[in-house]
């Protein structure tokens, strides 16, 4: 159902009043608009339908804030624009990995892993690159980079803290969360596959 602006005005204030009808018709009327920024914007791992509800929820939940200084499709958008990049930014800061993310030789090598605690064959050596770059990027940069000169490049205490200017004790507990963190990861992606 296309509105246009003077009707959806209409609905709004409709809407604001309690009429049930007129949420409806709204949410109807800015699905379009709403969806389109969504598919636009949208991150990974959110399901476009979750994010439009959610967009919808912030609209209705914040009724009394619109003025109507501005056209209404536009006051929505900016909220539906900001909830989207706001899901962006968190997926930035604390970017997760699931199960389903890992190709199927990065599957089987966690899971040979899990039974046997062997050390990775010559052929799964590439896979296993691949899933620890994938964990890496689960860590915050400092933490990647003491882990990977630690334990890809083999340096030792002393020159790490040559290169970084860290103190030895400060390499060795952010060495000790970051394993530990990589650990918790690994378990979770357990846990989804079950």
């Amino acid at each position: 159902m296309e509105l246009l602006e003077p009707d959806l005005q209409r609905c709004w204030q409709e809407a604001v009043s309690g009429d049930e009808t007129a949420c409806r018709r709204l949410v109807e009327a800015l699905y379009p608009v709403v969806i389109r920024i969504v598919r636009s914007h949208l991150p990974r791992r959110v399901p476009e339908e979750d994010l439009a509800q959610e967009i919808f929820m912030k609209i209705f939940t914040r009724m009394g804030q619109y003025r109507g200084n501005r056209p209404l499709s536009h006051w929505v958008s900016r909220i539906a624009v900001t909830t989207c990049l706001d899901h962006l930014r968190a997926q930035k800061r604390r970017p997760e990995l699931r199960w389903a993310d890992l190709s199927e030789e990065e599957a089987a090598v966690v899971e040979n892993l899990d039974a046997t605690g062997a050390l990775p064959s010559n052929q799964e050596a590439f896979q296993s690159r691949e899933l620890v770059e994938k964990l890496f990027e689960t860590l915050r940069p400092d933490d990647r980079l003491i882990l990977r000169l630690l334990d890809l490049e083999e340096k030792s205490v002393a020159e790490i803290s040559g290169l970084t200017g860290w103190s030895a004790s400060l390499i060795k507990v952010r060495a000790f969360r970051a394993r530990r963190k990589l650990r918790k990861t690994l378990e979770r992606w357990k846990e989804l596959k079950l």
